[in-house]
């Protein structure tokens, strides 16, 4: 099965206090192989994320409305669209789930005056490098950035995305 076969479907169509449940009921399938333990990932489902902040959320569900991926996200005062979480289900990985979710908040980002999109994570996090080098972000090394001694890496982007550029038609 491809992410087409995929839905996404905003935080606001759904019930923010059991979709946080949910997710966080399954938090060791989704965020298998990460860097960040067990604390660190539960502190980023922080309950102002589905409630209040709910609006750039998503998650991606299949044809048997299973949770494939999500994303927790807002835009500050500032216009700076911040990613606070990515996941994907590894039966899900490599197919392009997070990429939709990521052109998802960007589009909405964008749309509400945004001007660029950050992430941060751990250095060393080859996952979330990838990722952000697939849309384009550029990294840079935050020293002490969650407190002394607790470095990161932020990941910057413009808004909005561009298209991707279509190969020329060798014909015309």
């Amino acid at each position: 099965m491809t992410a087409g076969a995929l839905r996404l479907v905003g935080f606001e169509e759904l019930s923010a206090g059991a979709l946080r449940g949910r997710l966080l009921a399954r938090r060791t399938e989704f965020w298998a192989g990460s860097p960040l333990d067990d604390d660190a990932v539960a502190a980023l489902h922080d309950p102002v994320f589905f409630h209040q902040l709910g609006g750039f959320g998503a998650v991606a569900l299949t044809s048997d409305e299973e949770d494939a991926g999500y994303l927790l996200g807002v835009v500050s005062a500032d216009r700076l669209a911040v990613v606070q979480a990515v996941a994907v289900h590894p039966d899900w990985r490599g197919r392009g789930v997070a990429t939709r979710l990521l052109e998802r908040f960007a589009a909405l980002a964008a749309g509400v005056g945004a001007r660029a999109a950050q992430a941060v994570a751990l250095p060393g996090d080859a996952g979330a490098a990838a990722l952000a080098a697939r849309l384009g972000a550029s990294p840079a090394p935050s020293p002490g950035h969650a407190g002394p001694g607790a470095d990161r890496v932020v990941f910057t982007r413009r808004l909005p995305l561009a298209p991707p550029v279509q190969p020329a038609d060798p014909r015309s």
